[in-house]
């Protein structure tokens, strides 16, 4: 039993912020119910290819996209833009314990299945609302995509070729991470609020914005310059603050190399037979390695071309200097640390039969996590969930699909 199996959830969100906060909380044991569109579902499952292929080879509906933040949910179609799918969602709504919902600021007020309504019918629910730029302020209207608030929230400036690199640009993040990180955000909030309601009876509002959260997730660029005053500027895969902490060629590709304090540089010019560098003035601390970095980093880079990626690695390794390979996807999965960690799981599935789905990475002694349930196919349990929750007859149940509610 998860330590959230007691915790229902409602999760009325699309597309990344919120199904991976619910993904969190179904996978530390809530029962989460995703409310889907009928015939439609979740933006994602349309987001691709890559679709995931059955045991024959052939290609099915299930995008990669939405597999990787809907596993151990329950899928539920309902029209709420429908008197009979509003009322649904409201009795649902009184049975659950958390509510999560990523519209448009009022939309849902016009259905009734704002936080001011459904409190009415569960008094002590939390409810969690997750925007692009949250429920106050002038922009709180506007829509917020993930690749807009990495440019509006600074990670942007910070990301990309070095500031003076000829023809260097600002580059958005490989992954959603504003997305990624408020839907963290968002989970932590919700059980915080959790807590507070077991202590004292009263549910509660979370509002969430992506805008707020990118600029809290720069963490120390976002103090450096709250302390100095000075725009933070692009420096690659570069630190601005410790040298050298970057990537380095070798002579079959590239590595990087983390060296966080002054005894670890010298391990590390020392095990390229350049010992003399650490006992250079210029390069002896680190500030003084930051402040002559246009020096040194050309001779560190003509150092490390003379042994393989490999060597170089086994041999940083033994030395205790930190280091480690730039891996493929490919790479990632074959490697042995990660196969000991049991990150790929296998987990059956009605359409695709075996599904290769990424494990939660919280690792908890005495409440697991598990997938007990794999990425739920569009309404795969909506009569379930009718039977169960609402007390539904089979009649009742073929009416509202006759209607087209469900």
């Amino acid at each position: 039993m998860g330590a959230l199996s007691h915790i229902r959830v409602l999760d009325l969100s699309r597309v990344l912020a919120g199904p991976w906060c619910a993904q969190n909380l179904a996978d530390l044991g809530a029962d989460v119910i995703k409310v889907e569109r009928p015939g439609a579902g979740d933006d994602t499952r349309h987001w691709g290819p890559p679709f995931a292929k059955d045991a024959a080879g052939k290609e099915t509906k299930e995008s990669a996209y939405f597999i990787c933040i809907n596993r151990n949910k329950r899928s539920i179609t309902v029209d709420i833009a429908k008197p009979e799918g509003q009322e649904i969602i409201r009795q649902l709504a009184a049975e659950s314990d958390v509510v999560i919902e990523n519209y448009k600021v009022g939309d849902l007020a016009k259905y009734g299945l704002d936080y001011e309504s459904l409190k009415k019918v569960k008094p002590d629910l939390i409810y969690c609302s997750i925007t692009g730029f949250g429920q106050t302020g002038p922009y709180a209207h506007r829509p917020g995509y993930d690749f807009i608030i990495q440019g509006m929230g600074g990670l942007m400036s910070v990301t990309g070729e070095a500031h003076d690199f000829e023809g260097a640009s600002p580059q958005k993040s490989g992954v959603a991470i504003a997305d990624i990180f408020t839907g963290m955000y968002a989970s932590s909030a919700i059980l915080a609020a959790v807590i507070h309601r077991d202590r004292t009876g009263e549910g509660q509002y979370i509002d969430m914005s992506l805008l707020d959260t990118q600029i809290a997730v720069m963490a120390n660029v976002s103090s450096a310059y709250l302390t100095s005053g000075e725009v933070p500027k692009r420096w690659g895969n570069a630190s601005a603050i410790i040298v050298p902490y970057q990537t380095f060629p070798t002579s079959d590709g590239w590595m990087i190399v983390a060296a966080g304090n002054d005894g670890q540089f010298r391990d590390f010019v020392t095990v390229g037979g350049e010992a003399h560098l650490a006992d250079n003035p210029l390069y002896i601390i680190n500030p003084l390695r930051v402040q002559h970095r246009k020096q040194l980093i050309p001779l560190l880079e003509q150092m490390t071309r003379k042994k393989t990626k490999g060597e170089w690695i086994t041999l940083l390794e033994q030395a205790n200097v930190p280091c480690g390979p730039i891996n493929d996807f490919k790479e990632v999965f074959e490697n042995e640390q990660v196969i000991s960690r049991n990150v790929q799981l296998n987990v059956p599935h009605p359409t695709v039969g075996n599904m290769k789905l990424v494990a939660s990475p919280m690792k908890l002694s005495k409440t697991p996590t598990e997938v007990r349930m794999a990425p739920p196919t569009l309404g795969q349990h909506t009569d379930e969930i009718l039977h169960e929750r609402l007390k539904l007859d089979d009649a009742e149940i073929n009416e509202l699909h006759q209607k087209g509610i469900i």
